[in-house]
């Protein structure tokens, strides 16, 4: 089984006081995508280059103490991309992907982690535009990945992509409708991502011919009726997490024939490394 993780840390620093390192160590995901860093090149060396074995893949946001992402991988990639080419968006560090291409592979030879980190719009007019921008350059992105130059694709895309798609993931829609992350805007893009996921199965360049995106929203796939139990995001205002007043906001979105590969899924809450909980799902799938 492949066992993988996605958690936004809210400062890499901050988590690790926190006991991060050492539930990696125990709960030994084989990859673990990991979101808002927080932190530059500099910060990381010494102390988090690596992790429990792992080791760490990262793009850094041009500011400092800003976003970030990362990947830390118990397997040797064949390949890192780094940034997904967006002339506004790579330099805010939201994308790193880890390839892992193995000819002799019996599911399919081309396989793709990426850790990926949605802006959020909360802070008003200007970032939620933004994030708009962020949306519309992703989507054409995932569809050339997908196609890969003829060949098929399998990835999966883990990370806080800040948009809680369905009423049932937030505690309270109805007072939300209007707030960024659950914007009608936003959660059309969602519902277009994974439309006609069967149909992509067989045809995988779908996302190009305006069939839809086809990707899985694989925690739903496993639960597609949770609410509460879906939470892994809480404010730190009002006792939220205590009263479990939040939203799904992180997530595995993976090609169809990747993401029916998965058997389990688990959101870590015993134990706080940031607003956000872990997300593990495990796949039956060997890289």
């Amino acid at each position: 089984m492949f066992k993988l993780t996605s958690l936004n840390l809210n400062g890499i620093r901050s988590a690790a006081t926190k006991g991060l390192q050492e539930w990696v160590a125990e709960s030994m995901p084989d990859c673990i995508c990991v979101q808002e860093l927080k932190a530059q090149a500099a910060d990381l060396r010494g102390r988090f280059e690596s992790m429990a074995g792992h080791k760490g893949y990262f793009q850094f946001a041009g500011k400092k103490g800003y976003s970030g992402v990362g990947i830390y991988t118990r397997h040797e990639p064949s390949d890192v991309i780094v940034g997904y080419g967006s002339s506004e968006f790579d330099a805010e560090g939201r994308y790193v992907e880890l390839r892992f291409d193995r000819p002799g592979r019996r599911h399919s030879p081309k396989l793709s982690i990426i850790s990926c980190y949605f802006p959020s719009g909360s802070s008003g007019e200007e970032r939620q535009a933004a994030k708009f921008r962020f949306l519309a350059e992703l989507y054409p992105h995932l569809a050339a990945l997908k196609r890969c130059g003829g060949d098929s694709r399998e990835f999966v895309l883990c990370g806080d992509i800040n948009i809680a798609h369905q009423e049932i993931d937030l505690k309270n829609f109805k007072g939300n409708k209007k707030n960024s992350g659950f914007l009608p805007e936003e959660r059309a893009w969602m519902t277009e991502l994974l439309r006609d996921a069967e149909l992509a199965a067989e045809a995988a360049d779908a996302l190009s011919q305006g069939k839809g995106g086809g990707m899985v929203d694989v925690y739903r796939r496993l639960h597609p009726a949770t609410t509460g139990e879906a939470y892994t995001w809480w404010s730190n205002r009002g006792q939220a997490y205590a009263k479990n007043v939040g939203w799904r906001l992180d997530y595995h979105l993976a090609t169809p024939a990747f993401g029916a590969t998965a058997r389990s899924a688990a959101i870590h809450k015993a134990q706080r490394f940031s607003d956000h909980a872990p997300l593990t799902i495990e796949y039956d799938w060997t890289l």
